[in-house]
């Protein structure tokens, strides 16, 4: 028996980068994990950076890492409208480490126009980012 499915497309404002039929999508919302199966209610909120996961027709796995951005779940159809978003394996794990250390070191010298709340938020990015690179190797 095959089973249920969604369309789903993953879009940011550079590129669309997924867009087919999926078992569930797993994504973490404003109000925490949540996970999304064929027939869910209609829904939109806000998702935090972090990961997407998506599990396709046949099992198998895809991740994709977002900036944060906006789930919408409609009959049918589940649409993530996300700030940014990398396929896991295209994520540079340097890239990461580097961006993990400006953000610091930006919290930690805060220069005339710093702004907490937008380094704090390139800091939960960068920490995101390499936790999925992290979850990859295992």
């Amino acid at each position: 028996m095959a089973a249920m499915t969604v369309h789903l497309d993953v879009v940011s404002a550079e590129e669309q980068i997924f867009s087919g039929r999926v078992e569930t999508i797993q994504v973490t919302g404003s109000e925490g994990e949540l996970g999304i199966h064929p027939g869910h209610a209609p829904l939109i909120t806000a998702i935090k950076p972090g990961m997407v996961r998506l599990v396709k027709q046949h099992g198998e796995e895809e991740m994709i890492y977002v900036a944060g951005g906006v789930l919408e779940v409609q009959p049918g159809n589940v649409t993530v409208l996300a700030d940014s978003a990398v396929r896991a394996e295209d994520l540079d794990e340097q890239a990461a480490q580097e961006a993990k250390r400006r953000a610091e070191q930006h919290i930690a010298n805060p220069g005339a126009d710093f702004n907490y709340a937008e380094a704090a938020q390139e800091l939960a990015e960068a920490i995101a980012q390499l936790r999925l690179i992290q979850k990859r190797r295992k």
